[in-house]
């Protein structure tokens, strides 16, 4: 079976994202691949956060000279870099899987903590049953589930290859939903 080739000094695997540059608000963990969110104000980008209402990824190989110059894919963005974010979907990018996360090809990813992805969990609807007696014209009460969007937030990923990130965060290629 083919392994996937990693590419070595971009971002963008196969596809053409459309991207923003946008300013750095904060510095903390904000690598190429890693995802990103509105900042303080719509030029400003921050990293991603688990159930974040994520706007796309960090991109490299789009970044401009004067920020881009003596850096490398694994050079962390610092506050006030001019960043581009990646969006519109139908592109493979090389993202980080969280510590901890197993997945195969296929998986749906959403969101996690520091701009890197965690396996969707399937929602889980339990129905109330006990031996209260429930006055009512219906023999099972209603259940309701609000909401459009579970406790992850939307998946955002596909992953590509199947990675095995129990012993620390690692690389991985994704078809980028967003």
């Amino acid at each position: 079976m083919a392994t996937p080739v990693v590419p070595t000094n971009v971002i963008v695997h196969s596809g053409k994202p459309l991207h923003h540059d946008l300013i750095l608000e904060a510095g903390t963990s904000c690598y190429p691949g890693r995802t990103a969110l509105r900042g303080t104000a719509d030029l400003q980008a921050v990293v991603g956060t688990a159930n974040g209402d994520v706007i796309g990824w960090f991109g490299y190989e789009q970044t401009s000279a004067p920020f881009k110059d003596g850096h490398t894919v694994n050079t962390i963005y610092v506050t006030g870099d001019e960043v581009p974010v990646l969006y519109g979907g139908g592109f493979i990018i090389n993202a980080r899987l969280a510590n901890g996360q197993n997945v195969t090809k296929g998986a749906r990813l959403c969101a996690a903590a520091s701009g890197e992805l965690t396996a969707a969990i399937a929602a889980n609807i339990t129905i109330a049953s006990g031996s209260t007696t429930v006055t009512s014209d219906k023999a099972q009460p209603d259940e309701a589930v609000a909401g459009s969007v579970g406790a992850q937030g939307i998946p955002i990923a596909i992953a590509m290859q199947s990675v095995d990130a129990s012993g620390g965060a690692a690389d991985i290629l994704v078809l980028s939903l967003i």
